[in-house]
């Protein structure tokens, strides 16, 4: 009796403190985000039986009761408040501010919303390189809060994993120099860590190491408050070359050219059945856990972008099946996330008899799949539902941080609505897969929303466009209206940038990594543009909006310059040319200044926050390099990675993608007035020493923001609006 006594206790007691847990955590997002409510929204942990994420609004006695099943739901149903009553959302920028009415309003009826899939992923291995590298903690709680509000639940938590790995490979016998320098620089970590590239930047300093555990151990207490099952790594195969050295009997082979990256920095994989693979994943999973504990899901991604030892099924099988039971060996509950994304990346190699073999060689709901690029191709489709294993819908929209304006909203709305109907009982959840954060944020908003809610796109957009103003303005509906049935209307592949971003060249686009091609009028962009200069709103999030169309309604204008120039330049008009020259000169200073009014898009910023991760000045200087080298050149001198990760911001803009096409601008105008032709050769040559001088230069950029985003916008728009309605599309 007594035993019994104690036991039920216990569990009351457990039970007493998940509650006020889950208050707690909720009541702290609550007074990071909007103080002022802070003592008129009361959380409540609902008694649900069902075992279903849900929240219910209702106002009581002039304040707002928000009863849900745990904190995350709480955060979701303070969002939906926010945004439904308040006008107002959070933006995913840490020091945009948040507008709030005076007094709360009243929910007139109460709302109670369940959660339509349980399993809502975010994040990317590359967005810890093309925008996460230089967080310190502010970034990174304000980032959890924005996942909470949007019901993220399981995020990728890759943060800090050298520490581990430093610990480990000192336990099979490499030295400190041996094993720092087997890992890259800071913003290349991501492709390290999917094993792609080895060595490149580095070696890494040890205070790297050590910082990013301890700010990972924070990120994950967080998380895991907010009811977050962070998706932790496991040992995949990726060891350093000189293991080899160590252990001359391990089957370990080099896994091949990346990203046209000399032979040095090459990746080398240890086959998952050598017997040496099983004391690796458990001297890894035993560290990580100690260090950082466990949620018992893991990702693990093998071959990514990169070409197995065997394509021969049974190999495949034998891979995949021999790394899960590595992890099931420690931890009885292990899960393997793995990335859908080699599943379309070389779809002509990964055949459904390939994928069958990989995929059923785990047990079944032991491996979840991230079906990676769903706005462009649902694999599910083409696997039969991945075979019977589970997997997330996941919406891209990303790649390297690239900012031009691209999204498919009602596109995706009816493909996520299929798979509801369609996608079997094995559809486990949403989310979204981006390279980069901090772009076309209502895509990922959208996303989010459709986990709980059967939201059309004009509905959502409507709503949106309210929230980010913070009030009711028909000029801004009707912008977002045109946004939404005219602008975002294709996908985001590869490459996207604006032509102002690639290597210069007289036609079309220089290479892969920049492709301008849009699927719209710019003059209905022109047109939203216009009409949000109409309105009267003034908040952050209304000004990165204004900020984010403006540029792109001025780098698609670009195209049209370019074209004039190049059509001057087949009849050797050479002063008609340096009339276009001077024009395009123009419009790179004009949209800098556009971008350089805005603290969210300052090539400064990204400089500064590199060099603020430390006191030491030639680890400054290290880290500049790498920030600098990341957005630019990426990889090494002259090859095909670079300008993969370009970004209109300002002083990238004015300081380097307006330099190299004034290499262009002047050397073809010289060339028609000393009748002779264009050494387009010569050009790229000087452009690729442009590039990489600018990847090691040391000059500074202002992180400050200058002059006032709409006056900028006004005065920007009555320029340039004539010529762009009289163009072509």
């Amino acid at each position: 009796m007594k035993l019994t006594f104690a036991l039920i206790c216990s569990i009351i007691s457990m039970s007493l403190f998940a509650q006020s847990s889950d208050v707690k955590t909720a009541e702290g997002l609550l007074s990071r985000i909007a103080p002022s409510f802070s003592k008129s929204i009361i959380f409540k942990k609902g008694n649900r039986s069902l075992n279903k994420s849900y929240f219910r609004l209702e106002s009581q006695s002039g304040k707002l009761l928000i009863t849900a099943d745990n904190a995350n739901s709480m955060a979701v149903g303070l969002n939906y408040f926010l945004k439904n009553y308040c006008y107002t959302t959070i933006s995913w920028y840490v020091g945009d501010k948040t507008l709030l009415p005076a007094k709360l309003p009243a929910v007139s009826a109460p709302i109670e919303i369940e959660a339509r899939v349980q399993n809502r992923f975010f994040l990317n291995y590359c967005t810890f390189g093309y925008t996460m590298t230089w967080w310190k903690w502010r970034d990174w709680e304000h980032f959890i809060d924005w996942m909470a509000l949007n019901g993220v639940n399981l995020p990728l938590a890759i943060t800090g994993q050298e520490k581990v790995w430093l610990n480990v490979w000192k336990k099979f016998g490499l030295s400190d120099v041996q094993i720092r320098s087997f890992f890259t620089g800071p913003a290349y970590l991501p492709w390290h860590r999917m094993a792609n590239i080895d060595y490149w930047e580095g070696p890494l300093p040890m205070s790297w190491i050590d910082g990013q555990a301890e700010l990972q151990k924070q990120i994950l207490q967080r998380e895991r408050a907010f009811n977050m099952k962070p998706v932790l790594p496991a040992f995949a195969g990726h060891v350093p070359k000189s293991l080899a050295e160590k252990y001359p009997h391990a089957k370990i082979t080099s896994l091949g050219e990346w990203g046209n990256f000399s032979n040095e920095y090459q990746s080398y994989f240890l086959d998952s059945f050598d017997t040496l693979f099983a004391k690796i994943q458990h001297e890894f999973l035993k560290e990580q856990t100690r260090l950082f504990g466990t949620d018992h899901v893991y990702g693990t991604d093998p071959f990514n972008e990169v070409t197995p030892p065997s394509w021969e099924p049974e190999y495949l099988a034998s891979v995949s099946k021999n790394i899960y039971e590595t992890m099931a060996s420690f931890d009885k509950d292990a899960q393997w996330l793995q990335m859908g994304w080699i599943f379309y990346f070389m779809q002509d190699k990964w055949t459904n008899e390939r994928i069958k073999a990989f995929l059923q060689a785990v047990p079944q709901n032991k491996m979840i799949l991230l079906d990676y690029f769903c706005d462009n191709v649902e694999v599910w489709k083409r696997t039969e539902s991945f075979f019977g294993q589970p997997y997330i819908w996941c919406y891209l929209g990303n790649f390297g941080g690239n900012t031009t304006l691209s999204g498919n909203l009602k596109d995706v709305d009816e493909k996520i609505e299929n798979t509801f109907k369609n996608g079997g009982k094995n559809f486990w959840g949403l989310g979204a897969t981006l390279e980069g954060f901090g772009n076309n944020p209502v895509m990922y908003e959208y996303i989010l929303e459709k986990a709980w809610q059967n939201t059309s796109a004009a509905k959502f957009s409507q709503i949106y466009a309210v929230s980010r103003a913070g009030k009711r303005d028909a000029n801004l509906e009707a912008a977002w209206k045109i946004l939404t049935d005219k602008v975002y209307v294709d996908y985001s592949n590869v490459g996207k940038g604006d032509l102002t971003n690639s290597k210069p060249t007289l036609e079309k686009f220089f290479n892969w990594t920049v492709n301008p091609e849009i699927k719209y009028d710019n003059r209905d962009l022109l047109k939203a543009w216009e009409l949000m200069l109409k309105s009267n709103a003034s908040s952050d999030l209304f000004k990165n909006d204004l900020n984010v169309v403006g540029k792109q309604v001025l780098g698609n204008y670009f195209i049209v310059l370019r074209d004039q120039f190049t059509a001057a330049y087949r009849k050797k008009d050479a002063k008609l040319m340096r009339e276009y020259a001077t024009k395009i000169q123009g419009l790179f200073a004009d949209i800098d200044q556009l971008l350089a009014s805005n603290r969210n898009f300052l090539v400064g910023k990204w400089i500064a926050d590199a060099k603020s991760m430390t006191t030491a000045l030639s680890e400054k200087k290290y880290y500049e390099k790498d920030a600098r080298k990341i957005i630019t050149v990426w990889g090494e001198k002259g090859r095909d990675l670079n300008d993969y990760a370009n970004r209109s911001i300002a002083g990238l803009m004015k300081d380097y993608y307006a330099a190299r096409w004034k290499i262009l601008l002047e050397d073809a105008i010289t060339s028609v007035e000393m009748n002779t032709l264009l050494d387009e050769k010569s050009v790229l040559e000087k452009v690729n020493e442009l590039s990489w001088n600018w990847s090691e230069d040391s000059n500074y950029y202002s992180p400050i923001p200058i002059g006032n985003t709409i006056e900028i916008g006004k005065k920007l728009h009555n320029k340039y609006a004539l010529q762009i309605k009289q163009s072509t599309k």
